[in-house]
């Protein structure tokens, strides 16, 4: 696994490693600081009086899920998210016209037991590309406030040219979309919702950890098998991530390979154009068709400020 740091690679190259394993890390830029400091001000102001980082020292975690299932849509779907999304792939050096994203998503991590599951899902080891996310698109993936290696994500090497047996067969993201996604805050103590899981044991290690600083963003792909590493300190870990996709490899088929996602359906309707925020032309969504588009609904992401366009994979 190579690992790029502040390289000055253009977007078609960097994608190409992206796409044969590489990370990439590059640091805090104007817009993802203040996309950090809008995380920051709507999660200190839905857990005012306490800190965040603490709060679970003393709130009940059934009053937790009540604030988090209020603060992300919010953060979500806040005027400003897309303003400064498109302002990162502008810094990025991104081509706005052939660049989509989908919406950010506000993660947390809580220490220990107090909350793993449904608004709060702690992610074991799996793909994107298993929740129906295309071979081409891109991770992108930054913390809010300070992290450590004992709260971060891991990224598990061995495990990108090494098929992992699944049963993403089982997924379908119409259907997530449909039944389980809205039901997010009602699993507090598990989670029961239809997910993607490898089905042998998988070696931890190697792994590789990077504890980045508050808007340092951290690009990978989608088909990199990665995880939430348990929480073993003392503060909640707060990050945002969000995804994107190049028109040009959506069209001719380009990313990474295909080891072992047997999902259906596909994520590739939430996406965002970033000069003028339109969705993918249908002749390209037509390339992804499978059948079972007869049950697309919108996702959450159509509502609000983001009217008439989706969301991707969240909790």
């Amino acid at each position: 696994m190579n690992i790029y740091i502040d390289s000055t690679m253009d977007d078609r190259g960097r994608r190409s490693e992206l796409y044969n394993g590489s990370l990439f890390v590059h640091s805090p830029s104007p817009s993802s600081v203040k996309l950090c400091q809008l995380a920051q001000e709507l999660i200190e102001e839905a857990f005012r009086p306490l800190d965040p980082l603490k709060a679970q020292e003393s709130l009940p975690v059934e009053r937790c899920v009540t604030i988090l299932a209020e603060l992300k849509p919010k953060f979500i779907h806040h005027p400003k998210s897309k303003e400064y999304i498109r302002g990162m792939l502008e810094d990025m050096r991104c081509d706005l016209d052939k660049t989509y994203f989908d919406v950010p998503r506000m993660r947390t991590a809580f220490p220990g037991d107090y909350l793993k599951s449904g608004i709060a899902y702690a992610f074991h080891p799996h793909r994107d590309t298993w929740y129906s996310a295309p071979s081409c698109q891109v991770n992108w993936w930054m913390p809010v406030y300070e992290i450590f290696a004992e709260n971060s994500m891991a990224f598990h090497p061995r495990y990108w040219d090494e098929a992992v047996p699944n049963d993403s067969d089982k997924y379908n993201y119409y259907e997530w979309n449909r039944v389980s996604r809205k039901s997010a805050a009602q699993h507090i103590g598990s989670d029961t919702r239809v997910q993607p899981h490898a089905l042998a044991p998988l070696a931890p290690d190697p792994q590789v950890r990077l504890v980045t600083r508050i808007g340092q963003t951290t690009l990978f792909s989608g088909a990199q098998l990665h995880s939430t590493v348990p929480n073993s300190c003392d503060t909640t870990r707060f990050s945002i991530d969000f995804r994107t996709v190049h028109v040009d490899d959506l069209k001719g088929r380009r990313g990474a390979p295909n080891l072992d996602s047997a999902c259906t359906g596909t994520t590739i309707h939430d996406y965002l154009r970033g000069s003028d925020y339109s969705r993918l032309p249908d002749e390209v969504v037509a390339l992804y068709a499978d059948a079972t588009e007869a049950n697309y609904i919108p996702s959450p992401g159509a509502l609000g400020e983001f009217a008439g366009q989706n969301a991707q994979k969240d909790n």
